[in-house]
């Protein structure tokens, strides 16, 4: 399976019911993600490639070591802002 259609799968994944709640963000380990896309193991640009072709459909792959966050780029949009007054 191409990063595409990993991609594909990860966005249909976050439109599912499952784990209690209709949709939205959820994680998945690293081994489920190598068996999504059949292989033994995942290298780093895999990795990278996966998360272009989630960032081009709205979504954020986070990398948090042991597993991976697939989130909507539509829930940092009202995140409070650092301003240039704060940074001074």
């Amino acid at each position: 399976m191409d990063s595409e259609q990993i991609a594909c799968r990860l966005v249909g994944f976050y439109q599912t019911s499952f784990g209690g709640k209709a949709l939205g963000r959820y994680r998945i380990s690293m081994k489920n993600l190598r068996e999504l896309a059949g292989q033994k193991r995942m290298y780093p640009d895999e990795i990278a490639d996966i998360a272009r072709e989630l960032y081009q459909k709205g979504y954020i792959l986070i990398d948090m070591e042991t597993f991976f966050v697939v989130i909507n780029q539509k829930t940092f949009s009202s995140y409070r802002r650092v301003n240039d007054a704060l940074i001074s």
